[in-house]
């Protein structure tokens, strides 16, 4: 018996015990098996539950736990770290038939899974504001001036709310929806101790994607004028400050 075959039995309740299995007391392997395996993908639901508690609220636990046990069935765990299991399960459930009646479903979970990626991003030191005021001195230098944002931000942009969705869920009780069918965008970091989720435009979205693809400020800004034609590069420059969003600057 290998444990390739033993852990396909544990996560397949309809397979059979794996083989060469005994009780030291005699008694009933297929049984002792089935509350191993029940507390297996137990722990998986819970470990997926832990790591995306709105969508659970967004559908009730039933459900949820239903969607995570199919999506369990194909994805066992790569890592012993549970806190990192369950990348792919935002893809899973925005095409998770039984959940197509909640289309923002898949994009509140991938919010929910930058949020982990962010809390887990490594630490790095935050420019001061004197660096920025610096850098920020010299107008003629803005179109090639770099800028280096934190390991730990991210960007997602969806044509649901997904961040208002976000917040209403944050407190003990659930506070007013929003109109779920509204386009927002996210900024997830974590420059700290928290991590944060802030709404941004879609010219923030796409001015933070250009900077992290290497793009010099110019360039950037012209990406999200494009994105965004009423875009404000000091109303965005100041959301990044803010947020200690900027690592270092350089030309």
């Amino acid at each position: 018996m290998t444990q390739a075959a033993f852990a396909r039995a544990l996560l397949d309740p309809a397979a059979p015990p794996p083989a060469g299995l005994v009780a030291w007391n005699g008694s009933d392997v297929g049984a002792r098996f089935a509350v191993y395996r029940n507390n297996v993908v137990a722990s998986l639901i819970e470990a997926l539950a832990d790591t995306y508690p709105v969508v659970q609220q967004l559908v009730g636990r039933e459900f949820f736990r239903a969607m995570a046990r199919a999506w369990i069935a194909e994805h066992l765990p790569t890592s012993a770290v549970l806190a990192r299991y369950g990348a792919g399960f935002p893809e899973f459930v925005a095409t998770f038939q039984p959940a197509a009646t909640v289309p923002y479903l898949g994009d509140v979970a991938r919010l929910e899974w930058a949020y982990v990626q962010a809390f887990h991003a490594e630490n790095a030191a935050t420019a001061t504001p004197e660096d920025i005021a610096a850098a920020l001195a010299a107008p003629e230098r803005l179109p090639v001036l770099r800028l280096v944002l934190h390991p730990s931000l991210m960007t997602l942009a969806s044509p649901y709310a997904i961040v208002s969705l976000w917040v209403a869920h944050q407190g003990e009780e659930v506070s007013a929806l929003p109109d779920p069918y509204q386009p927002e965008a996210a900024l997830v970091l974590r420059p700290e101790l928290q991590v944060r989720v802030v709404r941004i435009d879609v010219g923030t979205h796409a001015l933070v994607r250009a900077l992290q693809d290497g793009a010099p400020l110019g360039e950037a800004a012209s990406a999200a004028l494009s994105a965004h034609a009423d875009f404000d590069l000091t109303q965005a420059l100041a959301l990044l400050i803010r947020e200690q969003a900027i690592s270092t600057l350089a030309v």
